[in-house]
């Protein structure tokens, strides 16, 4: 009887290297952000040979298990990310020995482009054969990164690109939903439309799929009434993730609101212009600074046409174009405050009030020092613009409370709703 051998893993660097041979023996895990988007981005990896699962193990043993191996003083997201690997790991679930982490990284001076060490100092405590890859554009951890050609990056982008329009429909739709559950069947369905146009090669198809996208929502009856609208900003992680932000989008509904979400191609586009303005402010300029220029021209292109064609075969609302977003965050604060999400929190905090969504929740790790210069420290000059504008900063970490955090959203929404009756 032949006995089954264990895949050789390559330590030369104190640490495991994932191999291209292990893309055929292992499972990759990803933290769970953006429900939508992840399992579209999980199909296309699917189809360049990454066999990948998305994590939706939460709770306090996950929080527990971040603590373990993470100052607290750390990051929360890097806790809640953490937490989940290790847990995930510990649930027998999967084979250490073939299993890898996978985590993205955007290449600035935040804390989340140093996540990767830290993860390997939590696996190498207790599952030290576990490889850790990265998925960035920034040329960090090259030989542990994707194997990424251009063909793979377009789907990639096309995939940000319909998982944002789902996530803008849905939350139009639900709160205002005839019968109860349905946009929940409509979103389904449409990722698994979706899912099929990437495998059949027709996800390039663009306008047809976003028109598909678009009358699926339409049909679903909806009640004619006026909802609390609330925005939602701040650090990349706890704005989408529900276990970063204690499950906020569902608790707005809870409360009979429309939570409105800014877009993740935003965050993407917010990166690659970063590296522009580089250039234009600071004179970094390199051979990758026009590859940047092009592939900026390229996603404001698909991002305008997503954009007119909500606005003329819908009654949605679309949501905002980046250059607009741009010019937002030029009334507030300057361009070159980009650590962590930088101008991009007031820039969506201004978009947002500009076009009636008054109230804003800004989600922010406890701690991290650029969303509370640049989130909390910036709504001041929001709110000069927008005497109007409603913003709560609340903070998300290992201490602090459910109660505590949903408290000071109800404040928030009380004063909302007295606005709205006015």
């Amino acid at each position: 009887m032949e006995t089954e051998t264990k895949p050789t893993v390559d330590f030369s660097d104190d640490f495991p290297k994932f191999t291209r041979e292990m893309k055929k023996t292992h499972t990759i895990l990803i933290p769970d952000m953006l429900p939508r988007h992840f399992e579209l981005l999980r199909h296309v990896l699917g189809m360049h040979g990454y066999h990948v699962e998305v994590l939706k193990n939460e709770g306090s043993k996950v929080i527990d298990e971040g603590l373990k191996h993470v100052h607290n003083d750390a990051c929360f997201p890097a806790l809640c990310v953490i937490g989940q690997f290790l847990d995930a790991l510990k649930s027998g679930e999967y084979d250490p020995d073939r299993t890898a982490v996978l985590i993205t990284q955007s290449g600035g001076g935040c804390r989340a482009s140093n996540y990767i060490p830290l993860i390997r100092r939590a696996l190498k405590a207790e599952f030290p054969q576990v490889p850790v890859l990265s998925l960035n554009f920034a040329g960090l951890e090259k030989e542990n990164g994707l194997e990424l050609d251009l063909k793979f990056l377009l789907q990639l982008a096309y995939a940000i690109f319909y998982g944002d329009l789902l996530m803008s429909l849905f939350n139009q739709t639900r709160p205002y939903e005839v019968n109860a559950g349905e946009s929940e069947q409509v979103l389904g369905d449409c990722v698994s439309h979706l899912k099929e146009c990437f495998s059949n090669g027709s996800y390039h198809k663009f306008k047809r799929n976003v028109l598909d996208l678009l009358k699926a929502f339409s049909k679903i009856p909806v009640k004619a009434e006026k909802k609390v609208k609330v925005g939602i900003v701040g650090e990349i992680y706890v704005k989408y993730s529900p276990l970063g932000n204690s499950h906020l989008e569902d608790f707005l509904l809870a409360e009979n609101c429309e939570p409105v979400v800014p877009a993740l191609m935003d965050f993407i586009m917010y990166c690659v212009v970063n590296n522009l303005n580089d250039s234009k402010f600071y004179g970094r300029r390199d051979k990758t600074t026009p590859l940047f220029a092009v592939a900026y021209r390229w996603l404001v292109a698909k991002q305008r046409k997503v954009l007119r064609l909500t606005e003329k075969y819908s009654r949605f609302e679309p949501q905002h174009e980046f250059e607009h977003l741009r010019k937002c965050a030029d009334a507030v604060i300057n361009q070159g405050v980009k650590m962590g999400e930088g101008w991009l929190i007031p820039a969506e905090m201004a978009a947002l009030c500009e076009t009636g969504t008054e109230n804003v929740v800004c989600a922010q790790p406890f701690g991290c020092l650029p969303n509370h210069i640049a989130g909390k420290g910036a709504s001041r000059a929001v709110k000069k613009l927008y005497p109007r504008a409603n913003i709560v900063p609340v903070d998300y970490d290992p201490s602090a409370t459910k109660v505590n955090q949903e408290n000071r959203i109800k404040l928030m929404l009380a004063t909302a709703r007295e606005n709205l009756q006015r």
